[in-house]
């Protein structure tokens, strides 16, 4: 996770995210909005940290950089050891990228390879990673909603390097705008996915796309437009210390789903809300949020104080765990 000291929605990526704030806010505000966004990750991965995930906290104190608390979109982890690296679409995010991170997955991990995609930007070609892809580590699956951030020539790269199969689709809203990221409006956990399948533009793809994630015995949860706007899709299913599976996803999102989607879930996973308002004023939640890793830890070390932030807090020092889901 990123603790953003400057966080504002990116007046860059407004123009195609219809759950990003029209407008933005206005500029007196700002410091406001950004010291409340700084305590929502705080009291975010505190949660995590009590519900028995194991996170590391890194603090990003650069001003130019509004969306460094969506570390997903530039790193992913995968079984085996490998590590990618994307190319993001807004020139003011491609600052993200960060090697301290990437050097503490090689030192706490057993990293194979890096594969760095971010030179694509220079043809004006992005991959926005586990945000426009949805990724069935079971079944080999890459969801993508077609859009500009997920470009075709980038996808086809990343699944013949990492062993996935693309299953692309056309998504909108009731407008008729594309959406932006695929993990907006959808969710693969163990046991089951959310997903809003209405916004399939087309019904026999809906039908392939549902009965894809079927075949693998989810069960699948249909969400309507409103629990999308929501960002019910935007959750994450993460596995404790203790080896117990948990759905996190925005306090906002828990309350707009049912009690017979609740129930689906509950069978399986734990549901822990994050409350992160001020953040989802960007038009990304809690999904966003997380850059799970799915690497082998190195045998355990003496402890020593280290920090990955700059202001060493305790939640800095903590090791993660492997996480299941996107």
């Amino acid at each position: 996770m990123i603790r953003p000291h400057h966080f504002t929605p990116n007046p860059l990526t407004a123009a195609d995210n219809v759950f990003q704030v029209a407008g933005g806010v206005p500029e007196a505000a700002e410091p406001l909005v950004a010291s409340t966004a700084h305590d929502e990750v705080t009291r975010a991965a505190g949660i995590l940290e009590a519900a028995g995930v194991r996170v590391h906290l890194f603090d990003d104190p650069q001003p130019d950089r509004p969306d460094s608390v969506f570390p997903n979109n530039w790193l992913s982890t995968h079984a085996g050891g490998h590590v990618g690296l994307f190319p993001m679409y807004a020139p003011n995010r491609r600052g993200e990228r960060r090697g301290d991170v990437i050097e503490m997955l090689k030192r706490d991990y057993r990293v194979q390879n890096v594969i760095d995609y971010s030179g694509l930007e220079y043809d004006d070609t992005f991959l926005e990673g586990t945000g426009a892809m949805v990724l069935d580590h079971a079944a080999r699956v890459a969801y993508v909603a077609r859009s500009h951030r997920a470009d075709p020539i980038a996808l086809e790269r990343f699944c013949a390097d990492f062993g996935y199969e693309p299953m692309v689709f056309d998504a909108a809203d009731p407008e008729g705008v594309p959406i932006y990221h695929t993990n907006v409006m959808m969710c693969i956990a163990t046991d089951f996915a959310l997903i809003g399948l209405d916004l399939i533009t087309s019904a026999a793809r809906r039908a392939e796309v549902s009965e894809r994630i079927a075949s693998h015995g989810r069960d699948v949860i249909a969400l309507d437009f409103e629990q999308v706007r929501d960002f019910a899709g935007n959750a994450m299913e993460l596995r404790t210390a203790s080896g117990e599976r948990i759905l996190a996803l925005s306090s906002r999102a828990h309350r707009s789903l049912r009690p017979d989607q609740l129930a689906v879930i509950e069978r399986s996973c734990r549901v822990v809300p994050l409350d992160v308002p001020t953040i989802e004023l960007a038009g990304g939640s809690v999904r966003c949020m997380l850059a799970g890793i799915h690497l082998d830890a190195r045998p355990a070390r003496p402890a020593v104080k280290e920090a990955h932030s700059i202001d060493a807090s305790p939640l800095a020092r903590q090791v993660p765990v492997p996480t299941l889901g996107v």
